[in-house]
């Protein structure tokens, strides 16, 4: 993708940069009904709890929250139904390989229209980082207190 490309970005996953290292970025598109595209053109959509996942042959978002358009009847669509990702079979085939060979993870990291206002899913490839222990921080900086404390007292 390119940088300079005009685009309106609707909704980003700022918490999948800390959760995981993202690897490789695939342009997917999203399989929309008609008052889905209508809500995300008003700016309308949350993908901060979504995921990507293997379905048979297809890989399908799950969990992205797209409210439903405000002039239209409220029945049009689920907000939070599984959507099929729109991409080539050579990068369906890559994506399910990291994902059953390498254990990845198929990540959501950002939601935007392109120049042409067709909706578009940046996805990453992502590796689980490694959690801090809290407990093990807090340990050695209580212990790194102590020693101060007791090396002031002693000399």
């Amino acid at each position: 993708m390119s940088a300079d490309a005009p685009r309106k970005v609707i909704a980003e996953n700022r918490r999948a940069r800390f959760d995981y290292f993202l690897e490789d970025y695939i342009e997917a598109g999203i399989q929309l009904l008609g008052t889905e595209i209508k809500a995300l053109r008003d700016g309308r959509a949350n993908i901060a709890e979504s995921y990507a996942a293997v379905e048979g042959r297809e890989i399908v978002l799950i969990n992205s929250d797209i409210p439903p358009y405000k002039q239209a009847n409220r029945f049009n669509h689920e907000p939070r139904r599984h959507r099929k990702l729109l991409l080539h079979r050579k990068q369906i085939d890559k994506l399910i390989g990291a994902v059953q060979r390498d254990g990845r993870t198929i990540i959501p990291v950002r939601l935007y229209l392109n120049e042409k206002g067709k909706a578009k899913l940046e996805i990453a490839l992502a590796k689980g980082k490694k959690l801090h222990d809290k407990r093990e921080a807090s340990a050695e900086r209580d212990w790194q207190r102590d020693k101060a404390r007791l090396m002031r007292d002693k000399g």
